[in-house]
């Protein structure tokens, strides 16, 4: 894997040259925050200005790249981030059936920079593709010794991989939910152990805040709740939101565990992840890396279904209608085609894979019953022997 390592060697040394990553900035400021006995939560990064929103455990995790000089820490979190990448394609490879040689994957990863989510998540130096990849080797392939455990600490880092523990439960396996459920309980202990406050802060206040990640009818909100506020011209009632999008995420997922369950286990993986994204209360555009592993996984379908899934994401269509200060409340109906292309793509790709799934069961002609035993004929009786 020469190849992936030269990806993520030039990954890393543009991330010590460019430095100043803006959520990375807000990662290192909860580690501190842990160094100093302090909460993470009681005030905003000093330099961005942004406050740290996610569970206390993430922020102990967070503790090493506050020990390291700010361009050391870029540097080894955009190498690893690009890492990561590769790995997801890898395991999408994998899962396939294809060969995957260093150079392809690296080829792909390096392809994969030009969508929107993925050059966004990096130049964040965000979290995500690191998520994606523990996500895809626990939930690929369920049947390793510790599956669910990588699931349960991502769950632990973003609370939205919570969704992987009822796709495994749909899929029948039980065992690496539980999995995932205990390790996930670990982790709000640890993060209760480091932070006793700010653990108890997140947990009861601003667990249910999402108004503290950011305006939700900004363009790059690419969820439900996002879609709906743009189209409301104003936060939908949670009674509404409720009525839209438990129903179709529900059934994004369940068409998932559909897939996964008829052996394509990357795109079930990757649809899950989808109503993951469409569930949550807000989805920035950098959220949608899993863009990637579902564009290896409908390659192997349809070429063109493919293509047309990774252009949406390389044209970035949802910055296309004015965008910021409010002006997404103002979108003519041709803006909230343009402005929800991320949410949309979504739904239908998940509407195209239950159609193709439920037609190819239906396709399958039904299982014979299989012949009753035969009895064994008697021989005729043997003529006696003349004396």
């Amino acid at each position: 894997m020469a190849w992936v390592l030269a990806l993520a060697v030039g990954a890393a040394v543009v991330g010590a040259w460019e430095g100043g990553f803006t959520d990375l900035h807000v990662y290192r400021y909860a580690g501190q925050a842990v160094l100093d006995g302090a909460s993470a939560y009681d005030a905003d990064d000093p330099v961005t200005g942004l406050p740290f929103t996610y569970p206390p455990f993430a922020a102990v995790l967070m503790v090493p790249l506050a020990l390291l000089p700010g361009w050391l820490a870029a540097s080894l979190w955009t190498g690893a981030s690009a890492a990561c990448l590769a790995g997801s394609v890898l395991v999408a490879l994998r899962a396939s059936g294809r060969r995957a040689p260093g150079w392809l994957v690296a080829l792909l990863a390096l392809v994969a920079l030009g969508l929107e989510p993925v050059w966004q998540s990096l130049s964040f130096g965000q979290v995500n593709t690191v998520l994606m990849l523990a996500i895809l080797v626990d939930v690929v392939r369920p049947e390793r010794r510790w599956s669910g455990v990588l699931v349960g600490i991502a769950a632990g880092i973003k609370l939205t991989p919570l969704v992987f523990v009822a796709l495994l439960v749909l899929v029948g396996r039980r065992t690496a939910a539980c999995r995932a459920a205990l390790a996930f309980a670990a982790t709000v202990a640890i993060g209760y152990a480091a932070m006793p406050a700010g653990a108890t802060s997140y947990w009861t206040d601003g667990l249910l805040d999402a108004g503290r990640v950011g305006p939700p009818a900004l363009a790059h909100n690419q969820s439900l709740f996002g879609a709906l506020t743009r189209l409301l011209d104003g936060p939908p009632s949670t009674l509404v939101w409720v009525t839209v999008a438990a129903p179709l995420a529900l059934a994004v997922l369940g068409v998932g565990a559909l897939c996964w369950r008829r052996g394509d286990r990357v795109l079930g993986t990757c649809l899950a992840a989808l109503a993951m994204l469409l569930a949550s209360p807000v989805s920035w555009s950098h959220h949608w890396v899993w863009a990637v592993p579902v564009a290896v996984a409908l390659w192997e379908r349809t070429r063109w279904a493919a293509t047309a899934w990774t252009a949406v994401f390389v044209a970035r269509p949802v910055v296309w209608p004015p965008w910021g200060e409010g002006r997404e409340l103002g979108w003519g109906a041709a803006d909230h085609l343009a402005g929800n292309a991320y949410t949309l793509a979504a739904l239908a790709l998940a509407l195209g894979v239950g159609v193709g799934v439920s037609a190819a069961g239906a396709a399958r002609p039904p299982a014979r019953a299989p012949d009753p035993p035969r009895r064994p004929t008697s021989a005729p009786p043997r003529s006696p022997r003349a004396p």
